[in-house]
């Protein structure tokens, strides 16, 4: 797959933005959309999702990214708040062979602690919904 083409706007992250499936939610505003991962690599793990319809940061306006990288450094502050890491890795995936695997515009906070290995990217099992809504729940109380 290039990176360029067309946006599908039937993938997750599309249907995500317009209601359409659940997420544990943790930020939203005009620009953004911030999710609890489904198969998170490191507990507190969340998902920053502009709203623009882009398939990559190349793709994403100018503006957009701007607002967007505001919003993921915030998000990030609040996760090192409330989860109290000893790092934080914040990553971003352009194209198939870089590790993409939905083509929606989308970045990484995941938590890292010493000692603790990270998960593989897309390839942990799937957390439980009582997990993420309880991580998402201190998220959100640190962005308070």
């Amino acid at each position: 797959m290039s990176l360029t083409g067309s946006y599908d706007d039937a993938n997750i992250f599309a249907k995500m933005l317009r209601g359409e499936i659940p997420a544990v939610k943790v930020y939203e505003d005009e620009a953004v959309l911030a999710v609890m991962d489904l198969y998170p690599q490191s507990p507190g793990h969340t998902l920053v999702i502009p709203k623009e319809k882009a398939r990559n940061l190349l793709e994403l306006s100018d503006e957009m990214a701007g607002k967007a990288i505001a919003r993921v450094k915030r998000i990030a502050q609040a996760v090192v708040e409330a989860l109290d890491p000893d790092g934080v890795v914040v990553t971003q995936f352009n194209g198939a062979p870089a590790g993409q695997s939905i083509f929606h515009i989308h970045f990484h906070i995941i938590p890292r602690w010493e000692g603790r290995a990270m998960g593989q990217h897309g390839g942990g099992g799937q957390a439980r919904t009582a997990e993420l809504e309880e991580l998402a729940e201190k998220i959100r109380a640190a962005l308070d």
